[in-house]
């Protein structure tokens, strides 16, 4: 009589005489356990956490909440901060009624360009606000192109680009995706079976929409929603490059630029960035606590997309194409900006000229190769980190591997500048292993804030596709004598390819416009990434030019890394599939 014990494998098919795979626990996964333990806690929690600390010690180091009480005494400090909570709730609003209409009509209704609608949605996001900023001035400011039309035709002036409004609109504009996105997935997971209930209930129109589609597409809502308020909130280069300093992010900024790293307020308020990032997220996922969104749907039976009639074409493609120039605007104003000679008081540009692009190339060529290289060598280590990761919690049974995925997932309540804060405190004085080069002084710093950063959008992408890889897959390859390592190498790692790409493309696309901690991470132009290069530029209006050319380069340069992974890992597919 055998020995051997019996476990399910492919298809219910017997593995006789394998090892869970999780029981091969050796020296290798408590080794990357503790790799991974120590990048975190050196690069994300001890900085940050001497952020929190700081603000609530006094010179002798003891505790006092002295400081918050010396800031909210303050009234340039409390109006900061009202402002950009009315912002950022005001962000959340207008950036839904951009993305539910949007999401409901392509989703719900039958016609044609809803996929290239939805991919020229997302188009903003490849565009660094502030730059997105410069050129909505030119379109929607006081002396824009689109007030000098009104003006002629009708009399009057939109001041929509002006102050907190002007804010608002920007940050609406340049985040919607992000609601967009996470509504389109869930409306596109509802089961149809529901809205014919509701139909035959009698439900119609509106009232079909408030009390069964959106209700039950609400979780996606709320991701979504939620993402955008902390990224307004934290969002530093907009209000800058817009002249706006009563907001707590430019305040922060201005604190410990002006009057120094020790500033104690520059640690309140960055204290209370982390607070409402971290109370934004907890409301959304404690709104759907409780709750079962979940349906039946089987077989791709959802909702059931209808024709639209002759009106309702004409409402359609009329906000459709409404929302795509408002959204659109950006991209069309930098690039016109570029090859702009004079654009001042004129619908158009007075004339034009290839001299900004000659400028960069020659000027600015070294922070292409920067972006380059710190946004590639951070995006490689968030999914070496990520994949990691998702192996020690999908494959293993080590103890408190989930705080792993927790701890990393932390990142994206932190901003960008705290992160920065908090770098610059704990390097202080730390050089280089086996060199006498200050730490903050390199830009070494740089490519870890980016990676860490990042890290959980590779992190989530890595787990996905982890999660499709079935155990059996790697117990197959171990009775046929493979060694661990070889697994993971030639079989885990190659059937997690689109994932892994996904999850690097969105960690490089996104560093590759972070300004928030390169602005305070950058001590010399020699390392300025493009996204410093264009704020530098930004600064004067000989300059913009300049740095409009730059942004053009910088979304081409983005826009051509997500084409060519979206075809990679098409090929990944067919192949897998043949």
């Amino acid at each position: 009589m055998s020995a051997t014990t019996t476990q399910p494998g492919a298809a219910g098919l017997p593995t006789a005489g394998l090892r869970p795979w999780h029981a091969l626990s050796g020296l290798g996964p408590w080794a990357a356990f503790l790799l991974i333990l120590a990048f975190l806690l050196c690069f994300l929690i001890v900085p940050v956490g001497m952020v929190i600390y700081t603000a609530f010690v006094n010179e002798s180091g003891g505790l006092t909440l002295g400081h918050f009480g010396n800031f909210f005494a303050q009234s340039v400090f409390r109006e900061s901060f009202f402002n950009s909570l009315i912002v950022s709730l005001a962000s959340v609003f207008f950036a839904s009624v951009i993305a539910i209409p949007l999401a409901y009509l392509t989703v719900r209704f039958e016609f044609r360009g809803a996929l290239l609608i939805q991919t020229l949605g997302v188009l903003p996001l490849i565009m660094p606000p502030f730059v997105g900023a410069v050129a909505l001035q030119l379109i929607f400011g006081r002396s824009g192109s689109m007030n000098l039309l009104l003006n002629d035709w009708f009399g009057f002036t939109i001041p929509i680009m002006d102050g907190l409004v002007g804010v608002t609109f920007v940050e609406s504009i340049h985040y919607f995706p992000f609601i967009l996105l996470n509504l389109v997935a869930s409306m596109r997971n509802i089961d149809g079976a529901m809205e014919e209930s509701a139909l035959n209930l009698g439900a119609r129109g509106w009232r079909l929409f408030r009390r069964v589609i959106f209700p039950l597409a609400m979780p996606g809502y709320l991701a979504g929603a939620a993402l955008v308020f902390v990224k307004v909130f934290d969002d530093l280069g907009t209000p800058l490059v817009m002249g706006v300093t009563n907001m707590l992010a430019p305040q922060a900024y201005l604190r410990i630029t002006s009057v120094g790293i020790d500033d104690p307020l520059g640690y309140v308020i960055s204290v209370i960035m982390i607070g409402f990032s971290i109370l934004a997220l907890w409301m959304a996922a404690r709104v759907m606590k409780g709750k079962d969104y979940a349906t039946m749907q089987k077989g791709g039976n959802s909702l059931q997309k209808r024709e639209l009639t002759g009106w309702e074409s004409v409402l359609a493609y009329g906000w459709i194409l409404f929302v795509l120039f408002v959204t659109l605007a950006p991209h069309l104003g930098i690039l016109l900006m570029s090859f702009s000679k004079v654009w001042s008081f004129s619908v158009l540009p007075d004339s034009y000229t290839l001299e900004h692009y000659a400028t960069v190339f020659h000027d600015a060529g070294g922070m292409i190769g920067n972006t380059l290289l710190y946004c590639v060598m951070a995006a490689g280590l968030d999914v070496v980190i990520g994949t990691a990761i998702a192996y020690l919690i999908l494959r293993t049974q080590l103890p408190a591997r989930q705080w792993l995925d927790y701890l990393a997932s932390a990142a994206l309540a932190i901003p960008g500048l705290v992160l920065a804060i908090g770098y610059l405190r704990l390097f202080k004085g730390v050089n280089l292993p086996f060199t006498d080069t200050p730490m903050i002084t390199t830009w070494v710093l740089i490519m870890l804030a980016y990676a860490v950063r990042r890290l959980p959008y590779a992190l989530r992408s890595c787990m996905a596709a982890l999660q499709q890889v079935h155990v059996s897959l790697e117990e197959a390859a171990q009775s046929l004598g493979a060694s661990k390592l070889s697994t993971i190498r030639r079989v885990m790692v190659p059937l997690m390819a689109g994932g892994i790409l996904a999850g690097f493309v969105t960690s490089f696309i996104t560093a590759a416009v972070e300004l928030s901690a390169t602005i305070l991470l950058a001590s010399a132009q020699s390392q300025a990434p493009m996204s410093y290069g264009i704020y530098l530029y930004m600064q004067s209006i000989s300059g913009r030019g300049p740095g409009a050319a730059l942004g053009v380069l910088a979304v081409v340069v983005v826009g051509l890394g997500t084409y060519f992974s979206h075809r990679f890992v098409e090929r990944s597919r067919v192949t897998t599939k043949t």
